[in-house]
C-alpha cells in the first residue's frame, strides 16, 4: 500500500518510519486498493503530521490564539462596537509572511459569495475596521475591499514557534433579519460570528481561504477567549464560557437562583419577563459588563435579551467523576416548548455522555436560545420554536450534539461538513430510538434525511460523500453531509456490531479531540482500531456514485433452506432484511449486514436455514430506503 500510495519516485526507506505505525489492519488482511488520497494529504504522511494508522503524526502542529475580546451591545441601537486583543502563536514549521483573516458579517454586505438569495433585511455594509495594529504599529486596512476573507501582510514574518500581537477596533450593524445571528426583536439579539479572527493555517492545506458563505459553517483554531459583554441595566447575556461575574452583574435574588442552578436537576426558573421588566433581575447601572471565559474551543456566541425568559438546571455528564454541566435556557414566554427545554436539553446531554458517542460532555455548559434558526455554536444553540414539543427535543438534540464535532473534534465543517452533520443525524436517529421507539424513529429519519436521495435520480444526488462542501450546493450537499453521510456511518455501526464500532469511534475522538482531523484520520483509524482492512466499505460508501437498490432476483431450494439472490443494482453497500413469509402463515426476518458485499459488491448469495416451504420474500432496507422497491419481491406462486 505505501507504493500505491507515494509511487515508485518514493523510494520505501523514504517513509519506512510508518510501518510501526500500521499496525494489524493494513498488513494482516489481504491487501485492497487504497482509498484516493489528495495529494497534500500524502504530503502530510510524508512530511509526518499525518500517518496510516490515523494517530496524529509525530510532527503533528496546530496554530493557537488567545483572544481578549470587549463588545459592546445596546440594544434598540443595532450596532455593535468590539475591541480584541489576540495573541497569535505559529506552532508551525513555516515562516507566515502574512495572516489570514476572517471577516464573517461582511457576508451581509451587498454581492458577497453566499449559498442562497438575501433580502433587503439581512443586508447590511458589513464590518469596519477601524483600526488594526501589528505588534504595537498601525497598519493600514481597506475593508471595503473584502469579503469574509481579508489578507494582512506582517511588516516582520512570522518565525515558526514566535507570536504575533495583534490589536483591533471594529464595528458593525447587526442584522434586522435573524438567522444564524441577528435581530430576534428590537431588544433581543443573537451575536455570532462576531469578530474578527484569524484563519486556520494547517499542516495539509495551509491557509484556510474559503470564504463564510452562510451554508457551509466551522473551521476554526482551538483559542483561548476572554470576553467582557458591555450591555444596558435590565439586560441578561447568555453565552459561551464561564460567567466570572455573576456576583456583580445579578441582584442576590437572581445571584441565588442561577447558583442553585448548577447543581440541581429540576428546572429553576431564574428570571422571568415579569421580572426583568420590574429592574430587579440585573445590578442597576446604565452599563454591566458581562464577564465569559472559555480555554481550547474553536468558537464563541452570544445571546442578549431584556425580556426572555430564564432557566436553569444540571446534569451529571461524567458518572466516574459526579462532574455535572449546567443547562440553561432563554425564550420568550409564549415559546411553549422552551418551558421544557432545560429538561429536553439534560436529558440529550446525559444520553450523549452515557451512549452515543458515549464520551462526557466536554464542557461546563450548554444554553439553549430562542432564536431564528437551528444552529450550533460552543456551549451555545440558536433554535427556533415549535409548536410540536417532540420536534423541538429532536432539533435541540441534533444541535447538542454537535459538540462532538466540529467543536471538541475540529473537523473542518466547510469543507467536509459530512464528518460533522453526518454524525449529529447519527446521534439524532440514535436517541430517537429510545425516545420515539424504532417504528417512530425510523419512519422520521427516512422522511426527514433520506428520502429526497433515494428518490431523487439527478447527478449532484449521487456524488461522492468525500465531495468537498465548498464546490457542492443545494440538495446535493445537503444529502451527501447528512443523511447519506449518516447512512454510512450506521451501516458500519451494524458491519461491526456495537462495541467494535463504539470503541473506535471514541478511539477517534480521542486521538482527534482537540485537533483536526481529516476523513482519511478517521477512515484509519477505524481500520487500525478494529483490526480489519475496511477499504472496500469506505470506498463503497464515501467515495463512489453508488445509490441504494437491491433486487431480490432468485430464490432457490438447498438442503438447509433456501438460497436468496439479491443484486446490488445501485451499488451501495446496505444492510438488509429479509421478511419471510412461510406458507404456514408464520413470518421471519433475516438480518443482513454490508458483510455479505466484502467478496463480490454485485451480488450476494444468502442462504436462509429453514424446514418451512418458503411463500414469498421481501427485501427491507428499513432506514436504507431502497431507490426502487418494484424488484424487491418473490412470491412461490
Amino acid at each position: 500500500m505505501l507504493k500505491a500510495l507515494f509511487a515508485s519516485s518514493k523510494p520505501l526507506a523514504a517513509v519506512a518510519w510508518a510501518l510501526p505505525l500500521l499496525g494489524i489492519p493494513l498488513l494482516a488482511a489481504p491487501m485492497q486498493q487504497p482509498l484516493y488520497m489528495p495529494r497534500n494529504f500524502k504530503a502530510a504522511i510524508a512530511k509526518r503530521t499525518r500517518t496510516l494508522d490515523g494517530n496524529p503524526g509525530p510532527k503533528y502542529w496546530e496554530n493557537h490564539g488567545r483572544y481578549t475580546i470587549a463588545l459592546t451591545a445596546l440594544p434598540p441601537d443595532r450596532t455593535i462596537r468590539g475591541s480584541e486583543q489576540i495573541v497569535y502563536l505559529n506552532n508551525s514549521p513555516d515562516t507566515l509572511k502574512r495572516l489570514v483573516f476572517k471577516l464573517f458579517m461582511n457576508i451581509h454586505k451587498p454581492g458577497a459569495p453566499r449559498d442562497g438569495g438575501a433580502s433587503p433585511d439581512y443586508l447590511t455594509d458589513g464590518v469596519h475596521i477601524d483600526q488594526l495594529s501589528v505588534n504595537g504599529q498601525t497598519e493600514r486596512f481597506d475593508d471595503s475591499r473584502y469579503f469574509t476573507i481579508a489578507p494582512v501582510n506582517l511588516p516582520t514574518p512570522l518565525l515558526p514557534h514566535d507570536s504575533v500581537h495583534l490589536a483591533v477596533n471594529w464595528h458593525y450593524e447587526i442584522a434586522k433579519e435573524a438567522g444564524r445571528e441577528g435581530m430576534i426583536d428590537s431588544t433581543t439579539f443573537y451575536i455570532a460570528y462576531f469578530y474578527p479572527r484569524v484563519a486556520v493555517y494547517d499542516d495539509y492545506n495551509g491557509w484556510d481561504t474559503m470564504n463564510f458563505t452562510d451554508g457551509k459553517e466551522f473551521y476554526s483554531d482551538f483559542n483561548d477567549y476572554d470576553v467582557t459583554v458591555h450591555a444596558p441595566a435590565n439586560f441578561v447575556v447568555w453565552g459561551t464560557g464561564t460567567l466570572r461575574n455573576a456576583p456583580e452583574v445579578l441582584q442576590p435574588e437572581y445571584l441565588h437562583r442561577f447558583e442553585s442552578s448548577l447543581t440541581s436537576d429540576q428546572t429553576v426558573r431564574i428570571a422571568t419577563k415579569q421580572e426583568l421588566a420590574s429592574h430587579t433581575v440585573t445590578a442597576q447601572a446604565p452599563q454591566l459588563a458581562w464577564h465569559f471565559t472559555s480555554a481550547y474551543i474553536p468558537d464563541v456566541a452570544f445571546g442578549i435579551s431584556n425580556h426572555y425568559d430564564w432557566d436553569g438546571g444540571s446534569v451529571i455528564v461524567d458518572s466516574a467523576a459526579h462532574r455535572r454541566a449546567s443547562v440553561q435556557a432563554a425564550y420568550n414566554d409564549t415559546a411553549t416548548d422552551f418551558h421544557s427545554m432545560v429538561q429536553m436539553a439534560r436529558h440529550s446531554l446525559a444520553w450523549l455522555s452515557s451512549n452515543w458517542p458515549g464520551v462526557p460532555y466536554p464542557y461546563e455548559k450548554s444554553t439553549v436560545f430562542q432564536g431564528g434558526a437551528g444552529m450550533e455554536y460552543p456551549m451555545m444553540v440558536n433554535d427556533e420554536s415549535y409548536k410540536d414539543t417532540a420536534f423541538a427535543d429532536f432539533v435541540a438534540a441534533h444541535e447538542i450534539a454537535h459538540t462532538y464535532m466540529p467543536f471538541y473534534t475540529g473537523i473542518n465543517e466547510t469543507r467536509y461538513g459530512f464528518m460533522d452533520e453526518g454524525w449529529a443525524t447519527t446521534f439524532e436517529y440514535l436517541i430517537n430510538r429510545v425516545d420515539m421507539g424504532p417504528a417512530s424513529a425510523t419512519k422520521l429519519y427516512q422522511q426527514f434525511r433520506v428520502n429526497g436521495w433515494a428518490h431523487d435520480p439527478s447527478p449532484t444526488e449521487d456524488l461522492p460523500i468525500t465531495t468537498p462542501g465548498d464546490v457542492l450546493t443545494g440538495s446535493g450537499l445537503g444529502n451527501n453531509e447528512y443523511g447519506k453521510a449518516s447512512l454510512g456511518y450506521l451501516a458500519m455501526k451494524d458491519l461491526l456490531g456495537d462495541a467494535m464500532f463504539k470503541k473506535c469511534l471514541q478511539a477517534y475522538i480521542a486521538r482527534w479531540h482537540g485537533k483536526h482531523p481529516a476523513p482519511w484520520d478517521f477512515f484509519y483509524t477505524f481500520d487500525n482500531v478494529s483490526g480489519e482492512d475496511l477499504n472496500w466499505f469506505w470506498s463503497n460508501w464515501y467515495f463512489s456514485n453508488n445509490y441504494i437498490d437491491l433486487a431480490a432476483t432468485s430464490v432457490a431450494k438447498a438442503p438447509s433452506g433456501y438460497r436468496v439472490t439479491i443484486d446490488n443494482i445501485g451499488g451501495m453497500d446496505a444492510p438488509v432484511d429479509l421478511d419471510l413469509t412461510f406458507t404456514d402463515g408464520t413470518t421471519q426476518t433475516v438480518h443482513e449486514t454490508p458483510a455479505i458485499w466484502r467478496a463480490n459488491q454485485k451480488r450476494a448469495v444468502v442462504t436462509v436455514a429453514t424446514k418451512k416451504p418458503l411463500a414469498s420474500l421481501v427485501l427491507n432496507g428499513g432506514i436504507w430506503v431502497d431507490a426502487d422497491t418494484t424488484n424487491n419481491r418473490w412470491s412461490a406462486k
